[in-house]
């Protein structure tokens, strides 16, 4: 990922990821609500990178690296349903509800 100065932050985003990831393992976080279209967060469309606001679909480096881990991954569009998810995960105690 590339700045619009053109300086690679790949290297970032990856370690917060993986600093999330490390987050969630240690609290027991099992939701995540993220901003969607955000190249870290976006969990159904990112921007494209040409700095033009134009968005693919895909999945951002953190939203993908929670959802390896297991956490269930929402937008902010989604909070209903993530509040559901969360709810039914707690009913059963199943990290997969």
């Amino acid at each position: 990922m590339l700045t619009t100065a053109g300086t690679d932050v790949t290297g970032a985003f990856e370690r917060g990821a993986e600093a999330a990831a490390r987050t969630c393992a240690a609290y027991g976080i099992r939701v995540a609500i993220l901003k969607d279209g955000s190249p870290s967060c976006g969990s159904r469309s990112i921007y494209d990178g040409t700095f033009s606001g134009r968005q693919t679909a895909g999945e951002g480096v953190t939203a993908s690296r929670l959802r390896a881990a297991g956490v269930r991954i929402f937008s902010e569009f989604e909070i209903d349903s993530a509040a559901a998810c969360l709810i039914a995960l707690d009913a059963t105690g199943d990290r997969e509800a």
